[in-house]
C-alpha cells in the first residue's frame, strides 16, 4: 500500500515517521509541503526515500493520501481525490464540514480520525435514534489559541487574559471558521452526531491550564453522555494535542486493513 502525506508539520512529520518505521505492509512514497527546507530535512531522517512532490504528484503516486495542513485545502483535495478515485485521510476535519456537498460524490474511502476526543462511538450509536443536544467545551491555554482568526477579528489579546474566560460560543461551522487549527474536534463530533449547525461549541481560555481539555455533553433518547479528555500538548506544536497524533497513527493502522479488504 503506497501512502503519500501532504503537510509535514507537527502532525504530518510524526505520521511520516510512523509510516516509515511502524506501519507494516505500507510504504511512504511521497510527501508535500510548502516549506522546502523542512520537508527535505524530514526526508533525510527517514529510512525510506519518499519523493518530494506537489499535491497532484502525491495523489498520482499514492493509494492513500493523508492531509495534515489546514481546513482551507481540504475541499480542493477532496475533489482531486474524487476525480482520481483515491482514498483520503483528513486531519483538518473542519474542511470536511465546510464541503459537505462533496461527501455524496466520493469515489473511494474517506477516513476521519477521532482526534483529541473520546466517545465518538457512543455519539454514533446515540444518533441511530434521536439526539436532542450536543455541546463541546474546549479549554486551552493562551499559547494554544494564539493566532486564531477569531481573536484578531474581535481584538482579543489572549495573553492578557489572567483568569479562566469563555471567549467564544457558537456552532461548529462558526467555530471552525474562527479557530481553524484549534477546534477540529468539534467538526469530528458534528459528523458523528447532529451536524455542524446543531453542534454547540464553547472555547475557553485558561492561563493556568497545562493541557488541552475537551468536555462533551450529549443528550437524547438514549440518555446522557459525558466525556472529558485532558490532552498533553504535542511537543512540536502547542496548538495540537498529542492524542490527536496518536489517534491519527491508530487510524492509519486500521484504514490499511479496510482498504485491503475493500480492494
Amino acid at each position: 500500500m503506497r501512502i503519500g502525506v501532504i503537510g509535514c508539520g507537527a502532525i504530518g512529520s510524526v505520521l511520516c515517521r510512523f509510516i516509515d518505521k511502524d506501519l507494516e505492509g505500507c510504504s511512504l512514497v511521497s510527501v508535500c509541503d510548502t516549506d522546502t527546507d523542512k520537508v527535505e530535512k524530514l526526508v533525510e531522517s527517514l529510512e525510506t526515500n519518499p519523493e518530494i512532490l506537489d499535491i497532484d504528484g502525491v495523489i498520482d503516486r499514492s493509494d492513500i493520501i493523508v492531509e495534515a495542513v489546514s481546513p482551507s485545502i481540504v475541499g480542493e483535495l477532496m475533489q482531486k481525490c474524487i476525480d482520481k478515485k483515491k482514498h483520503l485521510m483528513v486531519m483538518s476535519v473542519g474542511g470536511v464540514i465546510q464541503n459537505l456537498d462533496l461527501l455524496d460524490k466520493l469515489t473511494a474511502r474517506l477516513f476521519i480520525p477521532s482526534g483529541a476526543i473520546c466517545g465518538i462511538d457512543g455519539v454514533k450509536a446515540a444518533n441511530i435514534e434521536e439526539i436532542d443536544s450536543v455541546v463541546i467545551t474546549s479549554t486551552k491555554s493562551p499559547k494554544s489559541l494564539k493566532g486564531a482568526p477569531y481573536l484578531a477579528e474581535k481584538g482579543i489579546d489572549v495573553e492578557a487574559i489572567m483568569e479562566k474566560e469563555t471567549i467564544f460560543e457558537g456552532n461548529a461551522l462558526e467555530a471552525i471558521k474562527g479557530f481553524p487549527k484549534n477546534v477540529n474536534v468539534s467538526a469530528v463530533l458534528s459528523l458523528a452526531g447532529i451536524g455542524a449547525e446543531n453542534t454547540r461549541v464553547r472555547v475557553v481560555v485558561d492561563p493556568s491550564i497545562k493541557r488541552n481539555m475537551h468536555e462533551i455533553e450529549v443528550e437524547g433518547s438514549f440518555g446522557k453522555l459525558y466525556t472529558r479528555t485532558e490532552n498533553v500538548l504535542s511537543p512540536l506544536n502547542p496548538k495540537t494535542s498529542h492524542m490527536a497524533v496518536l489517534g491519527a497513527c491508530a487510524t492509519l493502522r486500521r484504514l490499511v486493513g479496510f482498504v485491503k479488504i475493500g480492494n
